[in-house]
């Protein structure tokens, strides 16, 4: 049913899930957050029009919205304060100074701020409801482990040669405290042998000299860190482990 936008009883529904906090003096260990939330440029925003029975042709509303936006990001550079009815500019000028200067201190730049509109902000807490869903699941994932020497994907590993590690969130990072903790290990019944040189440390790919094993001996992947699975810059205040679902035997 397509809402009409005269009608002032008109109800959103914001879907949010748990997902646990990333900064090591948060006092609660999850936060919520918005998903199912896609990203729309002005082409895909004007093209919903006729859905919400909007009258305004979509190409009007997206070529009226991008001349505005050129015309704002002009007079905005101008020193002008902008006001509409979605968000307000103004400008920061960072730094501190003695008041006799005839320009900003040195390596300083002037800093736009953008600050969503009152109007928008009340409709927004008057129109929309909040539905939480649960825990995300961004636990990260091992997905494959590449032996370079024999080619076998998800079956070999070669003691003192390349291993490639594939999947999502596997990017190694810890801190001080917990160096000895993070890493990738080779896990076996009642042995564990920690990968000591990680050549490449990406998200998605880890590259690995596989360390010491005893061979012919089965191996699961065990990865432990502190970065959170969307690799953010700061780190969690507990490990993440993720172990492979695939067990890797040890060859010389």
């Amino acid at each position: 049913m397509a809402l009409d936008f005269t009608d002032t009883d008109v109800r959103h529904s914001i879907m949010a899930k748990f997902v646990r906090a990333t900064l090591p003096d948060a006092e609660k260990p999850y936060r919520l957050k918005a998903v199912m939330s896609p990203v729309l440029d002005i082409h895909e925003v004007a093209s919903k029009a006729d859905v919400y029975n909007i009258e305004t042709d979509p190409k009007v509303i997206e070529e009226g919205f991008n001349a505005a936006s050129r015309l704002i990001h002009y007079l905005s550079a101008d020193g002008c304060r902008v006001k509409t009815d979605l968000f307000n500019t103004h400008f920061r000028f960072p730094g501190g100074y003695d008041g006799g200067e005839t320009a900003l201190s040195e390596g300083m730049l002037p800093q736009v701020r953008v600050r969503p509109a009152r109007s928008f902000r009340r409709y927004v807490a008057a129109n929309c409801t909040v539905r939480i869903d649960g825990i995300e699941d961004e636990n990260g994932r091992i997905g494959s482990a590449l032996d370079a020497k024999t080619g076998e994907v998800n079956g070999a590993a070669t003691i003192g040669n390349l291993l490639t590690i594939r999947g999502r969130g596997l990017k190694i990072g810890g801190d001080e405290a917990h160096q000895a903790q993070v890493g990738v290990f080779f896990q076996s019944a009642g042995h564990t042998v920690r990968a000591e040189l990680i050549a490449v440390n990406q998200s998605r790919a880890l590259r690995i000299i596989v360390p010491a094993l005893t061979p012919g001996a089965g191996y699961t992947l065990r990865i432990c860190t502190q970065r959170s699975a969307r690799d953010s810059p700061a780190l969690l205040k507990n490990i993440r482990e993720m172990r492979s679902e695939f067990s890797l035997t040890a060859r010389e």
